[in-house]
């Protein structure tokens, strides 16, 4: 028996999931680029480079919201059979 969900859609946190990945890898980039200067003796960075360096955990609970989500999607469909 097939299943309905097509394979190709979407699920309901997936976006959220997307988007926190990016900002978490933005928010990597910026951390070691924010930490290269303490390893290359170089001039450091101005201090809003470490705000951007806060986006990792800002993706990390956005990708979390997006499994909580999901689940919840889930949860809901499974009811309803």
């Amino acid at each position: 028996m097939r299943d309905k969900t097509q394979t190709n859609s979407a699920a309901p946190g997936d976006r959220l999931i997307r988007a926190g990945a990016i900002v978490f890898f933005v928010g990597a980039v910026a951390t070691l680029v924010t930490v290269a200067p303490l390893f290359l003796g170089t001039e450091p960075f101005p201090t809003y480079m470490f705000g951007l360096s806060m986006l990792m955990g800002v993706g990390f609970l956005l990708a979390g919201a997006g499994v909580f989500r999901s689940i919840a999607a889930g949860r809901r469909q499974a009811r309803a059979r």
